[in-house]
C-alpha cells in the first residue's frame, strides 16, 4: 500500500461520521454495512449513517463499549455471534400494523380466496405465506381474511406460513399479544371475535384466540438465504422489504417467489415495489401492487 492510501485509511479511521457519544467513523459505516448486506442481503448507502448511530449505540450502551470500532471487532468476532443478531434486529425496519394496505386484503378476500377455499372444502390444500412478517399483524390480517368466509376453517388444510429474519419478531408473532393502540386497524367486531381482552401492567392488551393462533405458522427465515419450504403457495406476500436489497437482488428474489407460487397464484408487494428482472415477463398486474402469475407458463 503506498504512503498516500495508508494516509487517506488512517485519516478515514480518525473522522468522525456522526457527532455524539461513541465515535462512529466512515471505515466503522462500512464494516456494519457489509456485514447487513453479508448477513440480510440489505443495502445501507452513507445517508443512513445518523440512523445506524442512533439505533446501534443503545447496544454500545448496553456492552459498555466505547466506540464503534470496538463493536464492530466484537460482531465480527466468533464471541459476537448473538449481539450480531442483535445488531441485525435494530438494523431492519418492523413497519407494519393490521391490515396495512387494505386494497390487498378486500382482494384476497373477494378474489383470491372464494375459489381456494370451495377447493379445500373437496380435499385442496391452500398455502399463503408472509415472507418478512414482522411481529405477525400481517399474516393474522390474512388469516382473519380466511375466517371472514370461513369460520370452521379449522377443519380444512388451509395454512399462512408467516417467517422473518429477527427472531424477536417471530416470538412476538407466535405470541400474538398486542397493545390497544396496535389494535386501531381491527373492526370492533373482529377484535371481540377472535381475540381476548386481557389486563395487564401496561394497560389493556388483546391476545389473538386458538382458532385464529392455530391458523398461522411462524418461523424464522433469511430471505436471502435457503428456503426449506416444500409445496406451493397460492399466495405470497413481501411487502417494503425487496426495495432495500440491490437491483440484482431484487431481481434474483422476484424468480424465486415465482418458483413457489402455483400457476395463477398471487403475489402482493410494498407500494414503492415494482416487479424486475425475468419474472416481469411471467407476472400480470390485477391491480396496484397486485400480480398474478400467468397459468399458461405451467
Amino acid at each position: 500500500m503506498n504512503a498516500a492510501k495508508t494516509s487517506s485509511r488512517m485519516s478515514d479511521e480518525r473522522q468522525e461520521a456522526v457527532s455524539g457519544e461513541f465515535l462512529l467513523t466512515p471505515a466503522d459505516f462500512r464494516r456494519i454495512a457489509a456485514m447487513l448486506h453479508a448477513d440480510a442481503g440489505i443495502y445501507l448507502p452513507e445517508s443512513k449513517t445518523s440512523m445506524v448511530y442512533s439505533r446501534l449505540a443503545k447496544r454500545l450502551r448496553a456492552l459498555g463499549l466505547q466506540s464503534f470500532r470496538d463493536y464492530c471487532a466484537l460482531v465480527a468476532g466468533a464471541e459476537g455471534i448473538d449481539e450480531r443478531q442483535q445488531m441485525l434486529a435494530a438494523l431492519t425496519t418492523n413497519v407494519t400494523r393490521f391490515f396495512r394496505e387494505p386494497h390487498h386484503f378486500e382482494h384476497l378476500k373477494n378474489t383470491v380466496l372464494p375459489p381456494l377455499l370451495d377447493a379445500a372444502k373437496r380435499g385442496g390444500r391452500v398455502r399463503i405465506w408472509s415472507a418478512a412478517c414482522s411481529s405477525g399483524q400481517e399474516p393474522y390480517s390474512i388469516a382473519l381474511t380466511i375466517l371472514s368466509l370461513m369460520n370452521d376453517v379449522s377443519r380444512l388444510d388451509v395454512k399462512v406460513l408467516a417467517t422473518d429474519i429477527d427472531p424477536n419478531m417471530v416470538a412476538h408473532g407466535r405470541n400474538g399479544i398486542y397493545e390497544d393502540g396496535v389494535m386501531d386497524g381491527v373492526p370492533r367486531d373482529v377484535r371481540e371475535r377472535w381475540f381476548v381482552k386481557e389486563r395487564r401492567d401496561g394497560g389493556l392488551a388483546w391476545s389473538v384466540c386458538d382458532q385464529l393462533r392455530e391458523l398461522v405458522s411462524f418461523r424464522e427465515l433469511n430471505l436471502i438465504g435457503p428456503w426449506p419450504m416444500k409445496g406451493s403457495f397460492q399466495a405470497i406476500f413481501c411487502r417494503n422489504v425487496v426495495i432495500y436489497f440491490e437491483d440484482d437482488t431484487q431481481k434474483q428474489m422476484w424468480s424465486r417467489f415465482q418458483s413457489l407460487l402455483s400457476p395463477g397464484g398471487r403475489l402482493y408487494i410494498g407500494h414503492s415495489e415494482r416487479v424486475s428482472g425475468p419474472a416481469a415477463q411471467v407476472f400480470e398486474s390485477e391491480g396496484i401492487t397486485i400480480y398474478r402469475l400467468r397459468k399458461e407458463l405451467h
